[in-house]
């Protein structure tokens, strides 16, 4: 009787330390999952601060962009899509465009006549491009600088020799440079051609500009330093295609977007060329591993148990 008054007490014993240690663990996992959803909410807060942050300094020029002015309509730009080229042809074109008229104001710091060599021009037509600038050199064997005509090596000529000059034959205002202009500015492409066929005749009712302002209503603020550069029959292409203001505008514009990334068709092949080697090493790989594991995978373990 009292071993069986022991067997029983010692099994009760058991089953409350049993529980003691299952409501232990319970705690426990409890606490864990409170500290686990702690860590995901104070994640998701950083994350959410960061991302904030992001379009509050990031995109800033975009929010004043979108709400200070008209958003640019989106063109179908021959270079945009994944496979797509420029078009040299009108690389060409816009290239004769910012020669006649926009170089008179604008540089491009990034651009030598040497990268216009089987992209617009054949080698020698770039070199009697070149040499239509004069270059300071030197010095020479007498110790002065000097004057040569350029070669493809030279960099296109700014058009002032300092900043004070720029803004002094602009009103004040500086001309920018254009070498990174389409990537520099919101919606590109679209921005440049949208600014450069915005100018209305006469700006809305109500819109007052200080003198030697100009009013387009894709720049930011509406009022732009930069008068209507572009008028039907301002520039004659050798090509024959027709030179009205549009097409000068469109010319131009694939021009800037080269400039800024001359690199766009040579990335795009090789990151094609990249894709279709890793697919065909994929498909390679996983052929291999079905058929090193296929003797695995398909093999059978029969137990045979022995009868008494």
């Amino acid at each position: 009787m009292f071993a069986r008054s022991g067997i029983v007490r010692s099994a009760v014993q058991s089953t409350r330390a049993m529980a003691r240690a299952a409501s232990t663990t319970a705690a426990a996992g409890a606490g864990k999952k409170a500290s686990w959803v702690k860590d995901a909410l104070g994640l998701a807060g950083v994350v959410t601060a960061g991302v904030g942050f992001y379009y509050a300094t990031e995109s800033g020029a975009g929010a004043v962009y979108a709400s200070d002015a008209l958003h640019p309509p989106s063109y179908p730009w021959d270079h945009t899509g994944w496979t797509d080229t420029y078009d040299h042809a009108s690389i060409r074109r816009g290239h004769q465009v910012f020669k006649e008229v926009c170089a008179t104001c604008h540089s491009l710091d990034r651009l030598a006549y040497r990268n216009l060599v089987g992209v617009a021009y054949t080698e020698e037509e770039a070199k009697a491009l070149a040499a239509e600038i004069e270059v300071e050199d030197g010095p020479n064997d007498e110790g002065e600088m000097f004057m040569r005509p350029g070669k493809l090596s030279d960099y296109f000529p700014r058009p002032y020799a300092n900043e004070e000059i720029a803004r002094k034959a602009n009103n004040g205002a500086l001309p920018p440079d254009l070498s990174l202009i389409v990537k520099a500015r919101h919606d590109g492409a679209n921005y440049v051609f949208a600014l450069l066929t915005g100018y209305p005749e006469d700006p809305p009712a109500g819109v007052e500009l200080r003198d030697g302002l100009h009013y387009n209503p894709y720049f930011p603020g509406g009022a732009i330093g930069m008068a209507k550069a572009l008028e039907d029959g301002l520039v004659e292409f050798e090509d024959g295609t027709p030179g009205t203001a549009s097409q000068a505008a469109k010319d131009v514009t694939m021009f800037l977007a080269w400039v800024a990334e001359p690199e766009l068709e040579e990335r795009r092949l090789a990151g094609l060329t990249a894709l279709v080697f890793l697919g065909l090493v994929g498909a390679g790989t996983f052929y291999m591993k079905r058929l090193t594991w296929a003797v695995v995978k398909s093999a059978q373990v029969v137990r045979t148990v022995a009868r008494k």
